[in-house]
């Protein structure tokens, strides 16, 4: 139904609500092995799971990019379809050694 370059997730938040809890564990698992989803469970207030939710996602969705046309292998920087750079490891929080947004 969907394509290869399809990545799915389910996240079940709020685990520090158990009690609160609406789904099963068991019914969520199951729906999403049926829809071919990776499940997480996370709590923002706990600040559990959500570092790993992304860190997976993110590299579950660049292992379905299939490299651009010319991209060099062996480079610490990859390119998605069109030509956007991804240079992994560097975020907004840190500090580069460029001035501006441009330079």
């Amino acid at each position: 139904m969907l394509g290869n370059d399809i990545v799915l997730c389910i996240v079940g938040n709020k685990i520090d609500l158990e009690k609160d809890r609406q789904v099963s564990v068991k019914t969520a698992e199951e729906y999403a092995k049926s829809v071919n989803a990776k499940l997480y469970h996370t709590s923002a207030k706990l600040n559990k799971g959500v570092e790993e939710l992304y860190t997976d996602l993110a590299q579950r969705m660049l292992a379905v990019v299939p490299p651009s046309p010319g991209a060099s292998l062996g480079t610490n920087s990859m390119s998605r379809p069109g030509g956007t750079p991804i240079q992994p490891g560097i975020t907004s929080n840190e500090p580069t050694d460029k001035k501006g947004c441009c330079s």
